[in-house]
């Protein structure tokens, strides 16, 4: 077994996803969470895609991120663009994808040092 050191400065990084599952740091997670390189918001109410709000992503315009991975449960589904425009508008990226996708991806940028919020809708 080759093991490589990990270079991601980012404070909370995912380190295993299934269904129902993620695992940030050594915790694992059974509800939907905002993460970010320097915050974990745990508990993010939408538990569905379908209770997710405009109100939902309005706490993560407070928090000026540069991308968003919106994280959309087993299956990419696309919610109404009129629930997640505003944060176009305002110049954050939003790149919606399946969850799995998107620890991936918060993965990667946050290795990066890039300032990316994954909003994770774990079913």
């Amino acid at each position: 077994m080759t093991l490589s050191l990990d270079e991601n400065p980012a404070h909370y990084q995912i380190r295993a996803y299934e269904p129902g599952k993620i695992q940030v740091n050594e915790k694992i997670f059974t509800q939907s969470m905002i993460i970010m390189p320097t915050q974990l918001i745990e508990d993010w109410a939408p538990q569905t895609l379908s209770e997710l709000k405009s109100e939902h992503l309005a706490v993560i315009a407070e928090l000026k991120p540069k991308i968003l991975l919106l994280g959309t449960g087993e299956k990419l589904i696309f919610p109404p663009l009129e629930m997640y425009g505003e944060l176009i508008n305002q110049g954050i990226g939003v790149e919606i994808m399946n969850t799995r996708a998107a620890c991936h991806t918060y993965n990667a940028l946050s290795a990066e040092g890039r300032h990316v919020i994954a909003a994770l809708i774990i079913l």
